[in-house]
């Protein structure tokens, strides 16, 4: 397949722009008469400074029958009191559509970060492996304020400024049709030439929004693992990446940026020629008698403003809209992406003996890479049962099928007879325990880390729990103890990490457990520690544990020896060293680098 020319993408997702932005206005459906409320108050007061030109060419009208002959104050008085009334009720409806407009802006903002968070939610793991967090982010961030920026700003604006020209052509052509057409023929090349360079820039503000997710996900991981970047000296390279992606976001900034940029002085230009135009036509009529009022001069010196005035800020309004296509294009996409499959579970267990048995399991991350093949194990209540094998081998990928991460491709997996298909997720997790080797910990107090959604465990459990992992007494040297809060100024290291992971567990006090490299960041006199711990832990408990150093699984009840994706060997500890096969093998290779 040829590669694709350069632009072709955004080209062709210039072409879903309506459609994203159809999406959006169905998306506010629900505040849809709150938006039409403000509208109404935004077009009202529009009106009223449409309204105002026409009077001031009264009151100029009045000040030249005073030079030739009487003139008559009540008259001035009468229109400039309808004139302050008029603009001062311009202003109060133009505060209500603004306060009405922000609150509605403010809660579409709201609604979408809550429908993005809920979705992040049901994606499926497949999802994050493709896709960077930093663009996810920006979605969050970037996209949804720019929707938010449109919906305050530059609907509104489009309405007003709609209603502005139409209004004040209405009001020309009613004075006088000859300078009404002068004015129009002025602008026309202004919509011509405004037109033109809008679609020209679309590709480039979607093009904008795509490349300035890649940076913010470029920045996140490089910001992330900056120590090891360090370490291995990747600094060149990632500067050099990150050039490479700020000099793309650069190029499609700056040709969105330039291409709208030219329409505010291409409208200016519009205004100045309508209005050096009616100057010219104004005075000819004048001279030649057709127009006797120098009020109607007046009036149209000022809707010549009027009406190129709303051009610029059309043309405004529209590169706003550009820039909100794409991110409603990227937002909604995300919105839209495929979720885990529904769930229908057929039963809930609550009473769980921790019998779990694989039955011939096969599974790949992709259609044409199968990473488990025919995976068959049988696991009886309370057994610790570890996993072991060279890396790559489908530890973890087993754990995950087991949690319903991912769904097996053929075969079974079933937990005291029940298909775990036919139990919700959320049963699932609640079966199990989970320490795992990549520590997560949240900005918050230690205490909140350790109960985590455990919020209602008495202070005597979590003590245990702390103790029961070796933790209380680096607690106890914490500055306000289980009060301290842990944020990016804490100096915690990744051992202790761990085990406020592992003390996390021992809170939740799930039926069965899962210990993914629990002991892998804490040094050797820790590590005794902890495996007392976890003996404690799964005393009585289905667990299942992977394993790295052998010599921590010597006393699981089975074994099992797992190489690209068949388990090849099981047992215990004895048994499989007297078969001196692959187990004995690594255990002897392991125990001699020791």
């Amino acid at each position: 397949m040829p590669p694709m020319a350069k632009g072709a993408v955004p080209a062709q997702k210039a072409k879903n722009f309506r459609k994203s932005l159809g999406k959006l206005i169905v998306y506010c459906k629900r505040f849809m008469p709150a938006i039409i409320v403000a509208l109404v108050f935004a077009i009202a007061a529009t009106v009223f400074s449409i309204v105002g030109p026409e009077k001031v060419g009264d009151i100029t009208a009045e000040v030249q029958k005073g030079i030739f002959g009487t003139f008559d104050y009540r008259a001035v008085v009468k229109i400039g009191l309808f004139l302050v009334t008029i603009y001062s009720l311009g202003v109060v409806f133009q505060y209500v559509q603004g306060f009405i407009m922000n609150t509605v802006t403010q809660k579409v903002s709201r609604s979408l970060r809550r429908d993005i968070s809920h979705k992040i939610n049901k994606l499926p793991l497949r999802y994050y492996d493709t896709n960077t967090y930093g663009d996810i982010l920006s979605r969050v961030t970037n996209d949804v304020d720019m929707i938010a920026q449109t919906l305050s700003q530059s609907v509104v604006m489009l309405i007003s400024n709609a209603t502005m020209i139409a209004g004040v052509l209405v009001m020309m052509f009613t004075i006088n049709p000859i300078m009404a057409a002068t004015v129009v023929g002025a602008t026309i090349v202004g919509f011509g030439i405004m037109t033109v360079i809008m679609a020209k820039s679309q590709k480039h503000f979607l093009a904008q929004q795509v490349n300035l997710g890649a940076v913010n996900g470029h920045v996140e991981e490089i910001y992330a693992g900056h120590n090891v970047v360090k370490v291995l000296g990747g600094e060149k390279r990632a500067k050099t990446v990150f050039d490479k992606i700020n000099g793309r976001l650069y190029t499609s900034a700056w040709k969105s940026q330039f291409l709208s940029g030219l329409m505010q002085p291409l409208m200016n230009f519009v205004g100045n020629l309508g209005f050096v135009a009616v100057c010219v036509v104004g005075g000819a009529l004048a001279i030649s008698g057709r127009i006797s009022d120098f009020g109607v001069i007046a009036s149209f010196m000022i809707y010549v403003r009027m009406f190129t005035g709303p051009l610029g800020q059309i043309a405004q309004a529209a590169n706003s809209l550009q820039s909100t296509a794409a991110a409603s294009e990227r937002v909604f996409e995300f919105l839209g992406e495929e979720e885990l499959m529904p769930d229908a579970p057929k039963t809930e267990l609550t009473s769980v003996r921790g019998e779990v048995e694989f039955k011939n399991v096969h599974f790949g991350y992709t259609p044409d890479r199968t990473i488990i093949n025919d995976f068959s194990a049988h696991v009886y209540p309370g057994q610790k049962v570890a996993i072991v094998g060279p890396t790559g081998a489908g530890k973890t990928t087993m754990v995950n099928l087991l949690m319903r991460f991912y769904e097996v491709n053929d075969g079974s997996i079933t937990i005291d007879g029940v298909d775990i298909k036919d139990l919700s997720r959320e049963n699932i997790h609640d079966l199990f325990g989970m320490v795992l080797q990549d520590t997560w910990l949240f900005e918050g107090t230690v205490r909140d880390n350790i109960v985590y959604s455990k919020t209602d465990t008495s202070d005597e459990k979590v003590h245990e729990a702390v103790k029961a992992a070796g933790l209380d007494h680096f607690i106890r040297t914490l500055p306000h103890g289980y009060d301290t809060v842990l944020d990016d100024k804490t100096s915690i290291s990744a051992g202790q990490k761990q085990l406020i992971t592992i003390a996390r567990a021992m809170v939740e006090n799930a039926p069965m457990l899962i210990l993914d490299e629990a002991t892998s960041s804490v040094d050797t006199r820790t590590e005794v520690l902890i495996q007392e711990a976890m003996d404690a832990l799964t005393k009585g408990r289905t667990s299942f544990v992977i394993a790295h150093r052998l010599s921590t699984i010597k006393n699981a009840d089975l074994i099992l020896v797992m190489r690209d994706g068949d388990v090849i060997e099981s047992g215990n500890h004895a048994e499989l060293m007297e078969k001196g096969g692959f187990y004995a093998d690594l255990y002897n290779s392991q125990f001699a680098t020791e």
